[in-house]
């Protein structure tokens, strides 16, 4: 049972400047034209961020306000080669966001396409094809078979069947006469009508949608995981450079000596590379999920999936296949179902787009009478009457009239028995559209049986839900559609949960609350999300049509099917490619991949600054200088940081659960590998300074070899969770490794850059960083327990 969108008792008052109503012979081009320059064209202005203002806003966040800030120092010093090193760093950050976000809004401006390309209408006494974006309220347009309609019009003449489950998700379409009210973007079934355009553009019932899509914002979860990194190390670091400071002056550091150590220092404590792996790590996510079937839009969407918590689902189109079948055949004593469906098929018509019909013929044609008479003549859909109707010829019978449509119609002609109408209630009770099949001479009908018509749940629906739970994401269903049938489908998927009483939508609903949320407008399926995101949940939208699309941009994840409108695919951040729901099965333990990835890079970042700057303050106090320079620190970004983004193609364990950025954590985490990373540097650097008597440059050789092996160290006990050897790195990582070691053997050992170091002293310190690593390890395994980091 569904609920017409509205009744002609309660259209809308027509918008400003539209109350001259259009005459019967169309507007005039000059009267059109003046109402074009005072209402603007029938299209969605174009929001899309002009590529300037997208480059821009990657030079301008707290990773890029620090490499800037870095950059000015480098060249206030006259060191225009490590200006120029660090300034190629930051470009590169920028240009592989820029490129990736490019991608993805490539992707979807080819998604995108109006709702009805052309539009036929009255102009100057004659019907013209005219592009839809050139209509203004006022005009008179055709409505016909198979288009779609451009505008918010009322309609004026004709008879129409409306398919508004794109807008309304009603699955059944509904008869629309005269007087009535539609909306852009309604597809015409069956028939023809003339119409009275009353809204255009933004001025839509669409167009107010697109509004919300418009203002539609979340801050996504990776944002403000860097943010707070940023935030935390900035803190932390910025403490210990102000003490590294104070100690360099208590020391009578020259000024020329201490600006470099500042700088030194400031560099240590940037996670250069940190914004560039998110990236990174989300495109290579979307690159798999494109092989199963899901297309990204926006990359925050890949890892956001690993989070999601509740998924919020349309019904029609969704959960259902939008499609009528036959659910059931009632048929009456002396009758058989193949015999019901055989003479409704005669009454109905073939090859239309009425889908009413074509689930009936569908049906038919699986279940073929044995003594099917003939078709003599069809009438078709009658809106005044509620039925269709067939003259038929049967060899025992002679001529018979069969008719389809309405019970309460039918049964006007053909005098149901007593059981007839219990099982009609039976039906329409389940949700069901009932149709009443009658037949036999003109003067003597009889009732012969019901078909009973429903949108049938996915083939997949069921197992994605049952999934989903596996995985610690609850589905609760949001359905424009009225709440019984939203009801019966949801326990057919398995959401079994309470169903919400009908109204505004609570500020503080939780998802354990209700499992349905029925009769749910747009903006309530909007405020529905925004609430769930409120008490700090996660969320994931799926659904096809322009009615979902304010939730899909609000929501953490938005999910298209594949047969969902460009207006739904434009304001997701996945479209299914393919068709089903198994896509979004795939999405989160894609992105649970993609996070853990993510995690273990955070993990390593945290480690390395927290060690780089402690190290820095612990070698001033032991020798007296800075033991590591500016481009000493460069060659250490560019090694490390740079080739440690290759943990995102590492071989990770997924949780089985979704995931949660837990910064404080993971920054006390990284704080304890990174002290017990300290321990082992400073004890390196106290063999150089008081058992081989290194000279001050030959230390600073040594420090840059340390922490570089250091950093290795701790990079494969921070990327697994229980003990180092649990799980085997991928091969970009082995080797980005050996690259890492080879350079900073190579540089120190031939005394490129720096002081040489003896060839004994580097395998020394390898062999020692090693050992270090399995030692680390031991440490590791409780407190990552502890914290809960798995």
């Amino acid at each position: 049972m569904t609920t017409p969108l509205r009744t002609p008792e309660a259209l809308p008052a027509k918008p400003a400047g539209a109350a001259n109503v259009g005459t019967p012979g169309g507007l005039t081009s000059d009267e059109a034209r003046r109402r074009l320059e005072k209402f603007g064209p029938n299209a969605m202005p174009d929001t899309a961020l002009h590529p300037l203002r997208m480059a821009i806003e990657k030079f301008w966040a707290p990773v890029p306000w620090m490499l800037e800030a870095a950059i000015v120092l480098q060249l206030a010093l006259g060191k225009y080669v490590e200006a120029a090193i660090i300034a190629g760093l930051l470009v590169f950050n920028a240009a592989l966001g820029l490129f990736q976000e490019s991608r993805a809004q490539a992707t979807l401006a080819a998604l995108k396409s109006r709702l009805a390309l052309n539009a036929s209408v009255r102009r100057d006494g004659a019907w013209k094809t005219i592009p839809a974006a050139e209509l203004v309220p006022g005009d008179v347009v055709k409505l016909s078979l198979g288009g779609v309609v451009a505008a918010d019009v009322r309609l004026t003449e004709g008879e129409i069947l409306l398919d508004q489950s794109m807008l309304t998700g009603e699955s059944v379409p509904i008869e629309a006469g005269a007087g009535l009210q539609t909306y852009a973007g309604a597809l015409v079934r069956r028939g023809e009508a003339v119409a009275e355009v009353t809204a255009t553009g933004a001025r839509t019932k669409f167009g107010r949608t697109a509004e919300l899509v418009r203002t539609a914002h979340v801050v996504s979860s990776q944002q403000k995981a860097v943010l707070r990194v940023v935030r935390n190390l900035a803190m932390f670091n910025g403490v210990i450079i102000v003490m590294l400071v104070a100690y360099a002056w208590f020391l009578t550091m020259p000024v020329t000596d201490i600006i470099p150590l500042v700088l030194t220092a400031v560099l240590a404590s940037i996670p250069v590379a940190l914004p560039a792996t998110f990236t990174l790590a989300s495109a290579l996510g979307a690159r798999a999920l494109a092989k199963l079937g899901v297309l990204p839009t926006r990359l925050s969407a890949v890892d956001e999936a690993a989070s999601m918590d509740v998924l919020c689902a349309d019904k029609t189109g969704t959960l259902t296949q939008n499609a009528l079948t036959v659910t059931a055949v009632r048929p009456m004593d002396g009758f058989d179902a193949a015999h019901v469906l055989s003479l409704a098929a005669l009454a109905s018509s073939d090859g239309g787009q009425d889908p009413v019909d074509g689930a009936i013929r569908a049906a038919a044609s699986g279940k073929q009478a044995a003594d099917a008479p003939q078709l003599v003549k069809f009438v078709p859909f009658d809106p005044a009457t509620k039925m269709s109707e067939a003259t038929v010829t049967d060899p025992g019978s002679g001529t018979q009239r069969v008719v389809k449509g309405a019970f309460a119609a039918v049964i006007g002609l053909a005098p149901p028995p007593q059981s007839a109408t219990a099982v009609a209630k039976e039906l329409e009770d389940q949700g069901f559209r009932v149709l009443a099949v009658a037949a036999g001479p003109a003067a003597a009908m009889k009732l012969i049986g019901l078909i009973a018509l429903s949108d049938p749940p996915r083939a997949d629906s069921a197992a994605l839900v049952t999934e989903l739970h596996g995985l610690g994401v609850r589905t609760v269903m949001a359905t424009g559609d009225a709440p019984v049938t939203a009801a019966i489908v949801a326990h057919a998927v398995g959401l079994d949960g309470a169903l919400c009483p009908p109204g505004p939508i609570p500020d503080a609903v939780h998802p354990e609350q209700f499992a349905v949320f029925a009769g749910v407008l747009p903006e309530g399926k909007f405020q529905l999300v925004k609430a769930f995101q409120k008490g700090g949940h996660t969320v994931g939208m799926c659904g096809d049509g322009a009615n979902d699309a304010p939730a899909l941009r609000q929501a953490q994840i938005g999910i298209a099917v594949s047969t969902a409108t460009d207006v739904a695919k434009s304001a997701a951040g996945m479209v299914l490619t393919e068709p089903g729901l198994s896509g979004i099965v795939a999405a989160v333990k894609e992105g649970r991949v993609i996070f853990q990835r993510i995690l273990t890079y955070t993990l390593n970042s945290i480690t390395k600054k927290t060690v780089q700057v402690l190290f820095l303050a612990v070698g001033l106090i032991m020798t007296g200088h800075a033991v590591l320079t500016p481009l000493l620190m460069v060659l250490i970004m560019i090694t490390g940081d740079f080739l440690g983004m290759s943990l995102t193609t590492d071989n990770v364990r997924p949780s089985p659960a979704p995931n949660a950025w837990q910064i404080g954590k993971l920054t006390v985490a990284g704080v304890i590998m990174g002290i017990g990373e300290l321990v082992f540097c400073v004890s390196v650097l106290a063999f150089g300074v008081y058992h081989m008597k290194f000279a001050i440059g030959t230390l600073q050789t040594l420090a840059f070899v340390v922490i570089v092996f250091g950093n290795q160290a701790t990079t494969y006990t921070n990327r697994e969770r229980r003990r180092v050897w649990s799980s085997r790195p991928s091969a970009w990582l082995v080797a980005s490794s050996v690259g890492d070691l080879l350079i900073a053997s190579t540089l120190a050992i031939a005394g490129i850059a720096m002081a040489p170091l003896p060839p004994s002293v580097v395998l020394w310190t390898l062999a020692a960083a090693i050992t270090f690593a399995f030692a680390l390890d031991v440490v590791k395994v409780p407190v990552f327990a502890r914290l809960k980091i798995v």
